[in-house]
């Protein structure tokens, strides 16, 4: 007799130094259906699934598919079960060109040689099928984050995976590339394949999913049918509190100009047209201001500008009444200037040093923390434990954690807390709460308004509509490098903000009325 379930995961138990990932977890899958995996940062999601996957043995509990049990040691063995996995930190080699990515580890060869032809034909064939449009020939290093995912997506197709598991898959795309990501996950289940999709946006959760299962901290705590349930019960689930899914804020009080731009000019890398055109604004002390615009329109490039990651090629750049166009990095921050950069791994973390000694990454030469050059390692430990205290950073080592093995979301909370703890009058916050639960989300806004509330400057960079319109007190929208339009989240629409971020909109040349 055929099980219902094709996917079984029973009383499944991991640990790790100082942490169980899961304790005694249940999942279970059916044949065709899309399966939502809930749970804050660091609940243990990622963790089940890469035990699914091969990537990590349980200590505990037994995997069936269709009924039978199965072993599964590395990915090879889950390749050879048809599951595969879109993983959130994507597994693909920046030099290597899409196709070579879509066919490594699977090459189809005739006597020792690769049969190219064939790949490509196999690949062109599914890309068309699923509407997944991809340069075969394009190097990844050279694609965009939506882009990279498509080739993750192939990779699994390619494989004839029938069980598909989604890690976090909408972090880093955009909400016109989410809705696509949507329905090709819907044409996926109405052709029988079944997927986990490992998610803590409840929007996408209630748009797509059929049931859904939530972790706490390690435990299971219930599968519940998405017909039957709302965003504010799975929320209550997820974070075992009630959640205030609205940004509590009182009306902006703007006071002195902190960060005042002029006319910035940034070169493009891929093109010859300039990422940053022209570009000028002012923010004031007291107010939050957000950069909005579909990715890829030059906002990386203008915080890259502004931080010093990228030299202008013209233009101004003021703060606190300080010229700082032409200041490095660590001058800047030290001009008053806290960065949350877009890219953790790349820009906010060193991944193999230990979680306190990336607490103080830009303020060990503080004398607080060093005296005659030497490191004083007890004030380094305590401030790094103040700050995994107050921002609820889950190691599974306190402060001697290395961080690459925190949760993404974690490490999130940690640059977080160290940017926020500076005290500068400008904060540069680039999607802040990409790939946070609603409840660190709610966390993080608060304190934006706090940072505001004190008489601080934030500069918000977010691709997310919702955190748009709540969070800023002002808008400024940017399409092609230029700053199309300015708005008031009080008194526009997302219909009309989405109108400026396609181009179909602008006003004025872009400055800002003061």
């Amino acid at each position: 007799m055929q099980s219902d379930y094709i996917i079984e995961m029973l009383n499944i138990r991991k640990e790790f130094p100082g942490i169980v990932a899961n304790d005694d977890i249940t999942l279970q899958l059916r044949r065709g259906e899309i399966h939502a995996l809930l749970g804050e940062n660091g609940a243990g999601k990622s963790t089940l699934m890469s035990v699914l996957f091969g990537l990590y043995q349980p200590e505990a509990g037994v995997i069936k598919k269709n009924g039978e049990v199965v072993k599964i040691h590395s990915p090879n063995d889950a390749t050879a079960l048809h599951i595969g996995m879109v993983h959130q930190h994507f597994k693909l080699v920046d030099v290597f060109s899409v196709l070579d990515n879509i066919i490594l580890g699977a090459e189809d060869t005739k006597m020792g040689f690769l049969q190219r032809k064939t790949a490509r034909k196999k690949v062109q064939e599914l890309s068309e099928k699923y509407k997944l449009a991809v340069d075969l020939d394009a190097k990844v290093e050279d694609i965009t984050v939506g882009m990279q995912q498509r080739v993750e997506i192939l990779k699994m197709l390619y494989r004839d995976n029938e069980i598909l598991i989604f890690d976090e898959p909408t972090a880093v795309l955009t909400p016109q590339e989410i809705d696509e990501l949507m329905e090709i996950m819907r044409s996926f289940a109405k052709e029988g394949k079944s997927i986990l999709f490992i998610t803590h946006k409840l929007n996408e959760i209630m748009a797509v999913a059929d049931r859904c299962t939530v972790l706490r901290k390690g435990k299971y705590v219930g599968t519940v049918d998405i017909k039957d349930t709302n965003k504010q019960e799975l929320s209550n689930m997820m974070v075992g509190r009630p959640v205030q899914l609205q940004v509590q804020k009182g009306p902006a009080h703007p006071g002195e100009v902190i960060l005042d731009v002029r006319d910035l000019t940034v070169p493009s890398k891929t093109s010859k047209k300039n990422a940053v055109n022209h570009v000028s604004f002012q923010i004031h002390g007291g107010e939050i201001v957000c950069i909005a615009g579909i990715d890829g329109n030059g906002q990386t490039e203008l915080v890259y500008g502004l931080t010093g990651l990228e030299k202008p090629s013209s233009g101004h750049i003021t703060l606190c009444g300080h010229d700082i166009s032409h200041s490095s990095v660590r001058k800047r921050s030290e001009a008053g200037m806290s960065h949350i950069p877009e890219d953790r791994h790349k820009h906010g973390l060193v991944l193999d040093d230990t979680l306190e000694n990336n607490l103080v990454l830009q303020s060990f030469q503080d004398p607080r923390f060093q005296h005659m050059g030497f490191i004083r390692r007890d004030a380094v430990r305590q401030y790094a434990e103040k700050i995994i205290d107050q921002y609820d950073v889950r190691s599974g080592q306190g402060p001697i954690t290395t961080t690459r093995s925190m949760s993404g979301g974690n490490q999130q909370k940690a640059i977080i807390g160290r940017e926020l703890d500076r005290e500068n009058p400008l904060l540069v916050a680039v999607q802040p709460t990409r790939g946070l639960d609603v409840g660190a989300i709610e966390y993080i806004h608060k304190q934006l308004v706090a940072q505001r509330d004190a008489g601080k400057a934030v500069l918000l960079v977010s691709l997310e509509l919702d955190e748009v319109m709540n969070v800023s007190d002002r808008i400024l929208v940017m399409y092609e490098g230029e700053i199309v339009g300015e708005l008031d989240p009080k008194t526009t629409t997302v219909q009309e903000l989405g109108l400026y971020m396609a181009g179909a909109k602008r006003s004025g040349k872009g400055e800002t009325q003061q």
